[in-house]
């Protein structure tokens, strides 16, 4: 069976966990990372047409399996790898983790069972069984260790990696896409691990042959974050790509002093910020690549000398994307000078704002600064997005979502004016008087909120202000009958209005009016759509299909139609899918292409041969034999065949329940309570400490001849009905519940294909999204409903109607008062 996000993430991160305490996750990611490339490469090698690189005898991670328990394996493993370096010119790369390291690994016994759980942890895994057409299971798992490795690395050491989201829009922003050509070239002066390399290149099509559908080419100066970047662009079978080691600042590896740099089609690039030795080894003032003919940074802020390396390095039609704090964009003097001349050059063709606390080096904000040579001559305008509040929080960092990459690359690609959020600024503006060529963002697209000002007279006199109101346009333009059910006008009030009803009943009469049912049944049509046109393509999953294009089509689709629905963000509706298919649909799809329909859906035992690898919570056990539907969950088919059988068991489960808490109140009533007094089943506490039926009997028969305890035998008598009634609930529903699970597992066996679309398609992918987006609508109604009886509560009681009842109760007070004999 294919192998699944979940597992291979579970797995990877397990192997983290064999490493903790000997040292931290900048180093420990080196020996995580070697294993999964030994454990990749060697799987490849074993299916025809998929070898990544030689694996020579000896070399490969069988070799490692044997050395489990053997107490030289840390020597032995280092051999290995050296082997496999060696015949792929390798060395320096893959080598760089020293599995013999006693510092690190411990010593001894310690160090020997470390590495043999580490690799019987790679061992679980088989990169040969996902052969599905874009599959990209791999490299999110890269993506995933390095993300964890960057949030738990620090500050100083988590700058090797730019997310992937980022990646994903400077990708988009500059241009490569599904037009892009396998001859057209990419660098990044400062690639890092290669993840923006990596992800930039990944939006060019891969070639018929699986390579990467654009030359790579990048430069890192760090030795052990260099040996990460190529091992990167083998486990995202970018094999051919030009990775050279060294400063590009001052030793740029691609071109010559004699001829100058090598220029590319595209560039990319995220460099550390405000570098201060960034001329160490430069005379900038005479520079042979002359990249700093637009001006000289400051000598202790290497900000613009990268964006001016990376501009040097594009060709005349050339495109770039570089990630720069905001201090790029107003900061004086030298910088103000270069920013100036690249304006009235026309290289910059737009700005992004992007929110604080991405990136892994820094929490300040940072803005992508997009450059296009081709069009400079003409360029008239920057465009700039804010996109500051696009985001969701991530554990310690925030994160792009879906929506907002596809919002941002959807406006800047466009150039979409959007209030609040982006605008086309002419270079006439910038270089005003006002401005001199300042880019801060805020100077020409403002984002600031509408203050919700209180209405002095409403407080005095009653009365909701219309022109809050009004402020629901958006809403009255969709339902203006339902602004006509809600308010009236307010008596002898020009300008006000009131409710017709309490504010408690504000939400019910919106959900409950009309033209919101109306509005509810467009988008439910709309989504339904959708689904008719695409359920032959997903019912059609087959061994050549690609589920990542088809999720792309899928989305843009989905973003289309929904354009149409007033009120209801596209967007949103876009992360719902995005959303699930994460969570579910991605290993689903990618099962149903590896594995077909039939087998996908067949329950997997989780004992005995053929079992799993890996430790998994069984979806059923039928006579203590234990299955896991990875396909279709047990409660789909219990909805779709067995409906009466599954309401009888919630019913079943209700009264157990119901009379379970029964049980638990009558002890809670009767037993001892925390002042140290004596309840009537105290004496029935068995040695765990809880009231038990056995004690309960115990008791009775001790009490059978005491005339005195009539009471106490009473309580006895009733508390041991109630645990007897619950003990037969329970044995109903258990009956019940296996009878049921044993009708479920043999209806698996008897499911044919078309039975089984039926589920996944229609009672799982579509019944889930569909729900997901159906609560996007009601929290339209949710944010009216409430800000309705927010104005509602807020007015509700003008000023003179509280004085009065200040004024009642003074003189209930006073007379309360006065009976007491006290007299103010």
């Amino acid at each position: 069976m294919a192998l699944k996000k979940s597992q291979l993430y579970s797995s990877l991160w397990q192997s983290c966990d064999e490493l903790r305490g000997g040292m931290d996750a900048s180093q420990y990611k080196d020996y995580v990372l070697t294993l999964l490339f030994m454990k990749y490469v060697s799987d490849k090698a074993h299916r025809p047409g998929e070898a990544v690189i030689v694996v020579p005898d000896g070399g490969g991670f069988a070799g490692m399996v044997r050395l489990k328990g053997d107490a030289r394996i840390g020597e032995k493993i280092n051999a290995i790898i050296g082997r496999l370096a060696r015949v792929n010119d390798l060395k320096g790369v893959i080598d760089q983790a020293d599995f013999n390291d006693e510092s690190k690994l411990g010593t001894g016994k310690e160090r020997q069972d470390r590495l043999s759980k580490l690799v019987g942890i790679f061992e679980r895994l088989d990169f040969g069984a996902n052969g599905a057409d874009g599959d990209d299971l791999l490299g999110d798992a890269y993506e995933y260790l390095m993300r964890h490795f960057a949030t738990e690395s620090g500050k100083s050491k988590g700058q090797f990696y730019t997310p992937a989201e980022v990646s994903r829009v400077m990708a988009k922003v500059i241009g490569i896409g599904s037009h892009t050509r396998p001859d057209q070239t990419i660098y990044d002066p400062t690639c890092g691990s290669g993840s923006l390399l990596l992800k930039a290149a990944s939006e060019a099509p891969r070639t018929e042959a699986g390579a990467c559908g654009v030359q790579v080419y990048g430069q890192e100066m760090d030795n052990a974050t260099f040996a990460l970047a190529r091992m990167n662009m083998f486990l995202h079978d970018c094999g051919g790509a030009v990775l050279r080691r060294g400063n590009t600042l001052a030793a740029p590896a691609f071109g010559t002093k004699r001829t100058g740099l090598k220029t590319f089609d595209f560039a990319v690039a995220n460099p550390h910020f405000s570098t201060k030795a960034w001329s160490s080894g430069i005379n900038p003032g005479n520079d042979p690549y002359q990249r700093f003919v637009h001006g000289i940074p400051p000598t202790k802020n290497g900000d613009y000398a990268f964006l001016l390396h990376l501009l040097a390095s594009l060709n005349s039609t050339g495109k770039g994307a570089i990630i720069l704090p905001h201090g790029v964009l107003f900061r004086g003097k030298k910088e103000a000078e270069i920013r100036r001349n690249l304006v009235l050059h026309g290289f910059i063709k737009g700005i992004i704002g992007l929110p604080t606390n991405l990136f892994f080096g820094t929490g300040i904000p940072a803005c992508i600064l997009v450059i296009d040579k081709e069009h400079a001559c003409e360029r008239q305008g920057i465009f700039m997005i804010d996109a500051s509040r696009g985001y969701i929080k991530d554990g310690p960092k925030n994160r792009l979502r879906a929506q907002d990459i596809h919002r941002i690359v959807d406006v800047f690609n466009n150039q979409i004016e959007v209030p609040r959020y982006s605008r086309m600024v002419p270079v006439a503006e910038i270089a005003s008087g006002a401005n001199d060529y300042n880019l801060n963002i805020p100077r020409y697209v403002r984002i600031d909120e509408t203050e919700d000002v209180h209405d002095l007279g409403a407080h005095l006199s009653g009365g909701i202000p219309n022109r809050d109101i009004d402020a629901l346009d958006a809403y009255w333009r969709i339902f203006p009958a339902l602004r006509q059910a809600l308010f009236h006008g307010a008596a002898g009030r020009p300008g006000y209005s009131s409710l017709r009803g309490p504010a408690a009943d504000v939400k019910a009469a919106i959900v409950n009016h009309e033209e919101f049912r109306r509005f509810q049944q467009n988008v439910a049509e709309t989504f339904d759509s959708w689904c008719a046109v695409h359920r032959p393509r997903l019912g059609d999953l087959s061994a050549d299909a690609d589920p990542k294009l088809l999720v792309a089509a899928l989305a843009e689709d989905l973003l289309t139609r929904f354009a149409a629905v007033p009120l209801l963000s596209r967007y949103d509706v876009y992360q719902r899918l995005m959303d699930y298919w994460d969570e579910t649909m991605h290993d689903d799809a990618y099962l149903v292409v590896n594995a077909g329909w039939v087998a996908a859906a067949t329950p997997r035992r989780l004992e005995g041969e053929g079992a799993s690898r890996f430790k998994e919570t069984p979806d059923l056990v039928v006579d203590r034999c234990k299955y896991k539907m990875d396909l279709i969950p047990p409660e789909l088919i219990a909805r779709r065949y067995f409906a009466a059988e599954q309401a009888e068991v919630e019913a079943l489960e209700l009264r157990w329940q119901a009379i379970a808490d029964q049980v638990a109140d009558r002890v809670a009533d009767s037993s001892g309570d925390d002042r140290g007094g004596a309840g009537l089943l105290e004496a029935a506490v068995n040695g765990h400490g809880r009231v038990s039926a056995s004690g309960i009997r115990e008791r009775l028969l001790a009490l059978a001849d005491d005339p005195d305890a009539d009471e106490e035998r009473c309580a006895l008598d009733e508390a041991l009905a109630l645990m007897e009634s619950e003990a037969r609930a329970a044995k109903a529903l258990k009956a019940a519940k296996t009878t049921l699970d044993r009708r479920i597992l043999d209806r698996y066996a008897t499911l044919q294909e078309a039975d089984i679309v039926s589920l996944v398609v229609d009672g799982k992918w579509f019944a889930c999204l569909r729900e997901g987006i159906l609560e996007e609508a009601e929290r339209l109604t949710l944010r009216l409903a409430v800000r309705v009886r927010e104005l509602g509560e807020r007015y509700a009681r003008p000023l003179r109607e509280l004085a009065r009842d200040v004024e009642a109760y003074q003189r209930k007070v006073a007379g309360h008062l006065k009976r007491m004999g006290l007299v103010l």
